[in-house]
């Protein structure tokens, strides 16, 4: 499936921009209000889990709680994280044919939304918060991901 091999990419360029800060800066905020760094990586596996678990299968009955910063407090248990849940969601799109894009998805939160624009969003979504992670980056002095 082409998105797959896109999504791939993605991924890629994420944990590279990971890699790029050490443990010691989790808990760094940009600003007062904003959330830490670890927070915004946490949040990126949060939005994959419950637009596909919850979403998509249905298989949680609740949007799934918001992973704590204190239960991932290294680069790599948030690495390990994001890896769990991103292998759920390539089990299952690995089940699925291209002509299966095109089906319309009823959300328990009463939306009709097409799978590929689901994907896509959760694509999106990844790709938005690698660009605030790599923006971070170049706060704190130190280069960010370039492509």
């Amino acid at each position: 499936m082409s998105m797959l091999s896109h999504w791939e990419q993605i991924r890629a360029k994420l944990l590279e921009t990971i890699d790029k800060f050490g443990d010691e800066e989790l808990p760094y905020k940009p600003f007062e209000a904003s959330w830490s760094v670890g927070e915004i990586m946490l949040h990126i596996a949060n939005e994959e889990e419950g637009e596909f678990r919850y979403g998509v299968t249905q298989e949680l009955k609740e949007w799934p709680s918001e992973y704590r910063a204190e239960d991932y407090p290294t680069i790599e248990s948030t690495k390990s994280l994001l890896a769990d849940v991103h292998s759920r969601t390539v089990e299952y799109l690995r089940t699925l044919d291209e002509i299966d894009l095109d089906r319309v998805i009823e959300t328990p939160w009463g939306a009709s939304i097409r799978l590929s624009n689901i994907i896509g969003h959760v694509m999106e979504h990844e790709i938005h918060h690698r660009g605030e992670l790599s923006l971070i980056l170049g706060m704190l002095g130190r280069e960010g991901l370039d492509a």
